[in-house]
């Protein structure tokens, strides 16, 4: 199986966030953890009932952090599945929560409605035919019906495509499958969760910077340690690229690189996934921490915010 394995964004107000994700979203709350690297921060991950590959948005959530630019260099756009006759719920949803969107368009054939979260991270909902024949998380505040059916795919938005195309077909199995005006759309075999990605070429742009409601990075997905070593190969011999050495991140192992265009991409393995550390049954209810921060957990919930009233 190949496509994306998790989307990694910034955000604000942790609180927030939890509460648009979850609630307005519908999204399970499926990992309360920390940044491994920053441990006063929190780690969220939000996905499907199990956080599936291909289903799950993550986050650092600093509150007061700056907003982000746009510009090249960076994910433009990540998109949801959804079946195609529940855009008509979305649409109302948005206006009843207060919830920013743009009109429904087109695109590559599609129906897409535009949308932005409370840090302006540009999302989107692409009905689908036939998602509504796949699982949807059913114990949240949106109906099982309309439910959010993990990524459809991630906008790349880049001064120029070609470099990064090649990354994408002979490392990740990516094909490309049509062109409209600047946009090339690039897909994984099969019709499954987080297998578009698009580049939009954009020549002259801007360069983007980070901040709050920018994409940090995108995984992409490897079965396991060994496919992911094959695709670290690959970049090195093919492409001139070096990835890290891997990290443990507890629900997967992952190695990092910037892809020729800029963006941070990571492959990160299948395996173990998130019920390593706790029941599927009560996925996000406790504050999980890596084997190495445990000895510090008192002082670690002391800096972070009180999220028991919201979970």
């Amino acid at each position: 199986m190949s496509g994306l394995h998790h989307v990694t964004a910034i955000a604000g107000d942790p609180i927030r966030n939890f509460g648009f994700y979850t609630r307005d979203l519908g999204l399970r709350f499926v990992k309360k953890t920390v940044n491994f690297d920053d441990p006063g921060t929190y780690h969220f991950y939000y996905g499907d009932e199990t956080g599936r590959p291909g289903t799950i948005l993550t986050f650092f959530p600093w509150a007061g952090v700056p907003a982000g630019h746009r510009g090249v260099g960076e994910t433009h756009q990540t998109a949801f599945r959804v079946p195609q006759r529940s855009l008509g719920y979305w649409t109302q949803r948005f206006i009843e929560k207060g919830i920013a969107y743009e009109a429904l368009e087109k695109r590559f054939g599609e129906s897409v409605l535009p949308f932005t979260d409370p840090d302006g991270m540009a999302l989107a909902l692409v009905g689908v035919p036939g998602a509504e024949n796949e699982p949807g998380w059913s114990n949240g505040d949106v109906p099982a019906e309309h439910a959010i059916r993990g990524f459809h795919g991630v906008t790349l938005l880049l001064d120029s495509a070609a470099k990064t195309a090649a990354v994408l077909t002979d490392v990740f199995g990516f094909t490309e499958t049509g062109r409209e005006g600047s946009v090339i759309r690039f897909k994984a075999p099969g019709d499954v969760e987080g297998s578009v990605v698009d580049i939009y070429e954009a020549k002259g742009f801007l360069r983007g910077h980070q901040g709050g409601g920018s994409v940090h990075h995108i995984a992409f997905r490897a079965a396991d340690d060994a496919e992911q070593g094959v695709m670290a190969q690959k970049l090195v011999s093919n492409h001139g690229l070096h990835p890290t050495e891997q990290k443990d991140r507890n629900y997967f192992r992952s190695i990092y690189f910037r892809e020729p265009g800029g963006v941070l991409f990571e492959i990160a393995t299948d395996i173990p996934g998130f019920a390593v550390d706790e029941p599927v049954a009560t996925l996000g209810r406790d504050l999980k921490l890596p084997g190495f921060l445990e000895k510090h957990r008192k002082e670690i919930e002391g800096v972070l915010p009180n999220l028991e009233e919201t979970v």
